[in-house]
């Protein structure tokens, strides 16, 4: 593996090309353009928008590949998104120490948070999927969704620069951080159960899980999570990260703590006014 890695630096390969934004259909501009009034951000480079929301399934029997979809923009996405966040709490919170901002930012860049915001926004009609992954629900997936509103940041960076991207994130997620933090359903019940269960017993939580049911593109996992042998709560969920999420929920509501170890936030704390990026 780090011969593969020292091969990657050794490489010479070229930049890769910008999308070609002359090929878009009409048809498929116009529906960007529609995308660019509800983001709020009119772009120079229509095709960075486009790949932003081009899914790997739509890939499937086409003469392009993985690194064509959305996947290189999520990565870029989320370390744009986490720089512009941990800069915001970093100013705002300045009598926070790192642990509560790391929660914090933990749960403003949350999955279930970007999901929310992505279907605010409409995300998912826009997407570019594969009939099969539109069919078994898609537009509506949670990791689907999130994942393309980070590669939609990534397009903002890309063509606007770090100030524009500072805008949309602030707009879309920061001016309502208060009311996000403050959401018992934003909460991370894993950590929290963790944090809990090894401060008080020095154990860790297991999660296991019991049953899964019904078809691949629909299936439902049921999770018991257990501390030193013993089963102290059930959950279920579509997948199961949302299942052990649901497990932890469940054992904190048994002890009577849930949300009781959310985490701080600054007292200095003003909502920011909106701005139009």
């Amino acid at each position: 593996m780090l011969e593969r890695i020292k091969g990657w630096f050794r490489s010479s390969g070229s930049p890769a090309a910008p999308p070609d934004t002359q090929a878009l259909p009409p048809k498929r501009r116009e529906i960007l353009h529609q995308l660019e009034r509800k983001l709020g951000v009119r772009f120079k480079d229509l095709g960075l928008l486009n790949q932003a929301l081009l899914h790997r399934s739509y890939l499937n029997g086409r003469s392009a590949t993985r690194v064509d979809s959305n996947e290189r923009m999520e990565f870029l996405g989320d370390s744009v998104l986490g720089l512009v966040v941990n800069e915001y709490l970093y100013l705002k919170h300045p009598e926070e120490n790192e642990g509560n901002l790391t929660k914090i930012k933990s749960l403003i860049v949350s999955r279930q948070i970007l999901a929310q915001k992505a279907e605010e926004t409409g995300l998912g009609h826009f997407l570019l999927l594969s009939t099969s992954e539109s069919e078994a629900g898609g537009r509506t997936r949670a990791s689907i969704t999130a994942d393309a509103l980070e590669a939609v940041i990534a397009a903002i960076y890309l063509d606007q620069g770090l100030p524009s991207a500072q805008r949309f994130v602030k707009r879309i997620i920061l001016d309502e951080v208060t009311e996000l933090t403050q959401n018992e359903d934003n909460l991370n019940y894993k950590s929290l159960l963790q944090e809990k269960v090894q401060g008080e017993r020095k154990l860790h939580p297991v999660y296991r899980i019991r049953k899964e049911m019904g078809p691949d593109h629909e299936k439902t996992f049921h999770v018991d999570v257990s501390v030193g042998g013993q089963v102290v709560g059930h959950g279920e969920g579509h997948t199961k990260k949302e299942a052990e999420q649901a497990a932890a929920r469940s054992a904190l509501d048994r002890q009577g703590v849930r949300g009781g170890d959310r985490p701080r936030r600054g007292r200095r704390y003003r909502r920011p006014r909106r701005q139009q990026a």
